[in-house]
């Protein structure tokens, strides 16, 4: 459904004599029909400069790509035609209700009054909106107002939605409900890319992810997949304070351990192969040193972790 081949974008510095900003540089993408597919990433990684390339709202300095089988470059009018785009500051008026808001995009898109209308019908019941449809949109919850702009996206049955961080800022109830609108939509067949800076949506939603950092691509395929290349288990490690010096030098010629980090000033993040079976013997070690641990939690690798091994940092981090 998205096929991208060096796709790339720079800026203007807005400094004399310095060289341009690579805001993306040379994405490759092969997006499937049907699949929710995620960029994740810091701010400033490039996310939101790739998806309104895809979206063609800003043209690509170099590369390729087709998007529901139009070129991007040659035919931007028909790309158009067969995606949705929900921006990142979405595109409600205060004063306008959701049902008047559904009706105008979707006239706005060659569609006739009546049916225009039904769409708003049908848009509305999908999305549960129908309830407060003829309220003005400045007296929706922040949930409700992201759900009106996801339906605006659809409106027209486009074959592909670009969503830029769909739930930024929206509390975790109202997350949970765009995340079952999202899903339901790949239900019905769409293909849906999405930007995300949250680990746990793009774990949960995503049926492949491509981990985006400096305007590159440092990690692509499943959620599980990529956590499954960071080999066995991850233990956090909470310590009294000024012990966290002590406590690495003690464990950091360990067998068992593969990779050590500081995780801010009183703790560490050990990378072992069998975290259940190295905690004994961690503790052993900690305690040969004179060091007693406040907490010690075993957990499996996350999606920030694979950021961390590729890129020396972790997302919250950068």
């Amino acid at each position: 459904m998205i096929e991208t081949t060096g796709l790339r974008k720079s800026y203007p510095s807005g400094k004399r004599g310095q060289a341009a900003v690579d805001a993306v540089r040379g994405i490759d993408l092969d997006v499937a029909a049907g699949e929710i597919f995620g960029f994740l990433g810091p701010n400033g990684a490039g996310k939101t400069t790739t998806l309104r390339m895809l979206a063609t709202l800003i043209r690509p300095d170099g590369g390729e790509a087709r998007i529901a089988g139009a070129d991007l470059l040659a035919d931007p009018a028909e790309v158009r035609r067969r995606i949705g785009y929900v921006a990142q500051g979405g595109g409600t008026t205060d004063a306008v209700t959701g049902r008047e808001e559904l009706v105008h995009q979707a006239r706005m898109h060659g569609t006739g009054k009546a049916e225009a209308l039904r769409r708003a019908d049908d848009a509305l019941r999908a999305f549960e909106l129908t309830e407060f449809a003829d309220r003005p949109c400045r007296t929706y919850s922040g949930g409700q107002r992201r759900r009106v702009d996801i339906a605006l996206g659809v409106i027209h049955a486009p074959k592909v939605l670009f969503l830029d961080e769909p739930t930024v800022g929206l509390d975790p109830a109202s997350r949970g409900h765009v995340w079952a609108e999202i899903r339901r939509l790949r239900a019905e067949g769409m293909t849906v890319v999405v930007t995300t800076h949250y680990l746990d949506e793009a774990d949960a939603l995503c049926d492949r992810v491509a981990i985006v950092d400096h305007g590159g691509i440092v990690a692509e395929g499943t959620p599980d997949t990529l956590k499954r290349e960071i080999s066995g288990d991850v233990v956090l490690v909470g310590l009294p304070e000024g012990e966290a010096e002590r406590a690495a030098k003690a464990l950091r010629e360990q067998p068992y351990l593969h990779r050590l980090e500081a995780q801010g000033d009183d703790g560490l993040r050990l990378y072992l192969d069998d975290g259940a079976a190295a905690i004994p013997l961690l503790m052993r070690a900690l305690d040969g040193a004179g060091v007693a641990p406040r907490t010690v939690q075993l957990q499996r690798p996350s999606l920030d972790d694979v950021f961390l091994a590729r890129t020396g940092r972790s997302i919250e981090q950068s």
